[in-house]
């Protein structure tokens, strides 16, 4: 019989099907939505420290109470991934994206007319918080499975939007406030964020059929075990029933009390029957919402204490970079340009990451903890940066090491020394929720110590310390992965030497011989 295959036409709302990863195709699409969607979400957040002084006049708050604003959007983003996994798996990411866009124009249309730090904790923290959070995490959930080799690549240049963002929007935001003070401009960009939804539309989901299409493209065959015990069962009955002339079967109506002499004419129907009945396949799994299972895996453990330290230093400075300068006596604009600085080297430091991943073969956590070693030195400087040269200097180096390790944290996940593609969806979801501790806590504590020291650079030095740690617990995520694969090799091949008995090398022979010397015995006779 011939095989026919029939072209179906699929609209744009439809899944691309692949027979393996393509990496390209409208994956370059979702790769520029990314872009996008980074710039709105990471790059308003980290351009937020620009209100921070006109926060603290209007609402006659402290630092650390101003700092909770983010603190709760951090908190809310990264506590609420859990939910945007499980969303994400039950009505796709293009929905769920979109809906988060939604909900981040809302809040920070909303906050523009907040009239205490408590109605700026309600908008921006949780409500745009939670849209951060559906937002950004099913993006790069999806863009991941459009790639493989040039995953590391594509996702560090896409994730430069955030950087480009921060270099255009603080000094733009600052020239706005200028000219129509800073709630028409907090107004105006939350306006803008609108067009997350676009980006979000434009993320088509993937679908990957490799092994279904290669079992359909081929004929049904005999299963190999089945087959093999079928010939066996065959020459052994036929021999030993040679005297009765009653030919033993394996059909279903051989039971005890049907038993019947059939001709052997009907054998090979019997055996189809065996055969048809073999062929049936079991129903596919369900698919988990939310897999748990990647907490039991010693590697992933410690990637994620490694997310929870290392997140102590990444929004921190950005917030109190412009604070710092001013308190040297930098000027605004001057202060501006710092921030703007800081941006663009990060772009470089994405880029350089992406491309040195990219190489093959490498093992890219080793890279990734020369990087987060790199970005605690940085941290430590700045306390020691006393002038706009000096300062400017700190920044560039930090923005570079930050662009390596914010951009490659969550693709690493993907690695197999971590927890692989297959669980990159959930250990996502999980490693940011774990990260939400640090991101409610980071900000504030940073904040206290100013208030208690009156001293900027206590910020900075809190921000190193928690990426030390972060350095220590990613130095054990390869050794962990590398034991937990030995062990579970070893009882595999303990599972495998206790299941199989010590058996014959060929039972036909074992069968053939068994009949020749029952016939020799007859004629013996």
């Amino acid at each position: 019989s011939k095989m026919t295959v029939k072209a179906v036409k699929r609209p744009c709302t439809a899944p691309n099907v692949y027979t393996k990863v393509p990496d390209g195709g409208w994956g370059w699409t979702v790769a520029f939505a990314f872009f996008f969607v980074e710039a709105l979400t990471y790059g308003i957040i980290k351009s937020f420290g620009v209100f921070f002084n006109d926060l603290m006049e209007s609402f006659d708050e402290t630092n650390s109470r101003i700092s909770w604003i983010i603190s709760i959007c951090v908190f809310v983003q990264s506590f609420t991934a859990p939910l945007s996994t499980v969303l994400s798996n039950r009505f796709g990411h293009r929905l769920v994206v979109m809906a988060g866009g939604v909900l981040i124009s809302t809040g920070m249309v909303t906050a523009s007319f907040a009239r205490t730090v408590v109605d700026m904790y309600v908008t921006i923290g949780i409500v745009s918080g939670l849209g951060y959070c559906l937002s950004f995490l099913p993006t790069v959930t999806i863009l991941s499975q459009y790639f493989d080799k040039r995953r590391s690549l594509v996702t560090a240049v896409a994730s430069t939007g955030e950087c480009f963002a921060v270099f255009s929007f603080a000094p733009a935001i600052t020239a706005l406030k200028e000219q129509i003070g800073w709630r028409y401009s907090l107004l105006s960009v939350g306006v803008l964020q609108l067009s997350i939804v676009v980006c979000g539309s434009l993320l088509r989901p993937i679908i990957i059929k490799e092994q279904e299409e290669a079992v359909k493209a081929q004929p049904p065959e005999e299963p190999t075990e089945t087959k093999y015990m079928l010939e066996n069962e065959q020459t052994r009955t036929s021999i030993e029933s040679i005297d009765s002339g009653v030919e033993i079967t394996t059909s279903p109506s051989n039971v005890p009390g049907k038993t019947k002499a059939e001709p052997k004419s009907e054998e090979p129907k019997e055996h189809v029957q065996i055969l048809v009945k073999n062929d049936s396949t079991p129903p596919e799994p369900k698919t988990k919402l939310l897999d748990f299972s990647v907490m039991r895996d010693c590697s992933f453990i410690c990637y994620a204490f490694f997310g929870l330290f290392a997140t102590l230093g990444f929004f921190a400075p950005s917030l109190y970079i412009i604070p710092l300068s001013l308190s040297l006596g930098i000027s605004k604009d001057h202060s501006a340009y710092i921030l703007s600085a800081m941006a663009i080297a990060e772009v470089f430091g994405r880029i350089s990451a992406g491309w040195v991943l990219n190489k093959k073969p490498i093992r890219k956590i080793y890279i990734e903890l020369i990087c987060v070693v790199l970005l605690s030195v940085a941290l430590f400087a700045f306390p020691f940066a006393s002038e706009f040269w000096g300062l400017m200097t700190c920044s560039v180096f930090f923005g570079f090491m930050l662009g390596t390790v914010a951009g490659t944290h969550i693709p690493l996940l993907a690695e197999d020394d971590v927890v692989g593609i297959e669980k990159m969806s959930s250990a996502a979801g999980v490693y940011v929720f774990i990260q939400s501790l640090a991101g409610l806590a980071g900000p504030p504590l940073a904040g206290v110590l100013v208030d208690t020291t009156q001293n900027y650079s206590s910020a900075f030095y809190s921000c190193a310390a928690g990426m030390v740690l972060g350095a220590v617990f990613l130095s054990l995520v390869r050794p962990c992965k590398a034991g937990l694969c030995h062990c579970q090799q070893q009882c595999a091949e303990e599972k495998v030497v206790e299941a199989v008995p010590d058996l014959p090398d060929d039972f036909i022979e074992m069968d053939i011989g068994k009949a020749e010397n029952s016939g020799k015995g007859c004629e013996s006779t």
